[in-house]
């Protein structure tokens, strides 16, 4: 069990960790391009195992085609599976999303839920999808997203060695202010995309790296 004085430790080096992100990355935000709530939710769910970049590819085309939720909940999935082909796993993407709008439509009236606990009744949507979807759509933060590029930073950073996103989750709230937590994601993401790749680098030239070194 971690001490008080290491759990202070971690808390400082969070801290220092956050606000060098922050002046790297003013502005850190979704990459996912969308014009509703209802589109945040279907492009969060094609972006699993798939790139933003070819997420945001593919949804023009798809938003235009399906404009509301009554469109998702009467299309045919042979035929959805075509249009979301390229995010690649369209078979249970297709099944995810048009059950989402189901449930969406038929328990919650047609509007995408509040409240962590609704958000995961929805089909596909796990908690690192509903920490995006709730941030996003409607300023709710009750947790952090963890997704490969934090759960992997998180561990290169020595913000956490868990290895299921929900332990590394429950780490980082434990030592980044709340009000740090919706933000943490994207500037993480951020990071990882910009300067500490997952491939093989010269990390010590990071810079939180050579911050951190000091």
């Amino acid at each position: 069990m971690i001490s008080g004085k290491e759990l202070s430790g971690m808390r400082k080096r969070a801290s220092k960790i956050i606000s060098v992100l922050g002046k790297l990355f003013p502005n850190p935000k979704i990459a996912l391009k969308y014009g509703n709530n209802w589109e945040l939710l279907v492009a969060v769910q094609l972006s699993a195992q798939c790139t933003d970049k070819k997420v945001n590819e593919v949804t023009p085309a798809l938003f235009k085609k399906y404009r509301r939720l009554e469109d998702y909940v009467s299309a045919n999935p042979r035929e959805f599976e075509k249009d979301i082909h390229q995010c690649g796993f369209f078979r249970a993407k297709t099944r995810n999303i048009l059950a989402a709008a189901k449930v969406v439509q038929e328990k919650f009236g047609g509007k995408l839920p509040r409240t962590m606990e609704e958000m995961l009744v929805i089909p596909g949507i796990g908690r690192k999808s509903a920490n995006v979807i709730l941030g996003n759509a409607y300023g709710v933060v009750e947790g952090i997203a963890v997704d490969t590029h934090v759960k992997r930073l998180s561990r290169v950073l020595g913000l956490s060695n868990e290895k299921t996103p929900e332990k590394v989750e429950k780490d980082l709230m434990a030592i980044i202010p709340k009000k740090d937590w919706f933000r943490a994601t994207y500037l993480l993401i951020d990071y990882g995309r910009k300067y500490c790749f997952a491939r093989p680098h010269q990390h010590h030239l990071c810079p939180l790296s050579k911050i951190l070194e000091r």
